[in-house]
C-alpha cells in the first residue's frame, strides 16, 4: 500500500485527510506531550512524522537522551500510522520492541512511523529515529490492537479543531 502523497489541502480534505488531522489534534492534546516539545504529522495513510527536540533534561547520567525518549517517540510514530487505518477506534500497544542504535546527544530527532500488516482487530507497525546528521539512532515494531475506545468520544480528536 502506497501512501497519499496529495497531502491534502483546504481544496481538498477527503474523510481521510479530515481523520489524519483530528490524530494530529489527538497528539498534540494528550497531557503527557506536554512535558515533550514534539510535532506530529501524519504524512499518508500508514505513514506519520513525529518531530522533537532532546534538550538535557531528558538525559540519563553519562550525558545523552534516556531510553524512555526512543521509546515514546518510537511507540508514537508507529501507533499513529496505524491509526491511520482505524477510523473508529482508538488503538492500545501490546506490544514493542526496541533496538537503541546510536545515543542521542540532544538536537532535533525525527520519528518516521510506517504500518506494515493487519487491517482489522490487530495492527503491525514500526519506526525508526533519525538524528540531525540522517543516522538512525534507534528502530522498533509495535503491535497495536483495536480498543473499545471510540475516536469520536476522545476531547482531543476533533475535526472542528483542523485549520486549513
Amino acid at each position: 500500500m502506497q501512501p497519499d502523497a496529495s497531502g491534502g489541502g483546504a481544496a481538498d480534505m477527503s474523510g481521510a485527510a479530515l481523520h489524519w488531522r483530528a490524530l494530529e489534534s489527538l497528539y498534540a492534546s494528550a497531557p503527557i506531550n506536554e512535558m515533550f516539545r514534539s510535532r506530529l504529522e501524519i504524512t499518508g495513510e500508514g505513514t506519520s512524522r513525529i518531530t522533537f527536540d532532546v534538550e538535557p533534561d531528558s538525559f540519563h547520567a553519562a550525558g545523552a537522551a534516556h531510553g524512555t525518549i526512543y521509546f515514546k517517540m518510537l511507540d508514537d510514530a508507529a501507533f499513529y500510522a496505524a491509526n491511520t487505518l482505524v477510523t473508529d477506534r482508538f488503538l492500545l500497544t501490546t506490544s514493542f520492541n526496541l533496538l537503541l542504535s546510536k545515543p542521542i546527544k540532544g538536537g532535533t530527532i525525527v520519528a518516521e512511523g510506517r504500518w506494515v500488516s493487519g487491517r482489522r482487530r490487530v495492527l503491525v507497525a514500526e519506526a525508526r529515529l533519525v538524528d540531525r546528521d540522517g543516522d538512525e539512532v534507534g528502530r522498533g515494531t509495535g503491535t497495536f490492537m483495536r480498543s473499545r475506545i471510540a475516536l469520536s468520544g476522545l476531547p482531543g480528536y476533533s475535526a472542528s479543531k483542523v485549520v486549513v
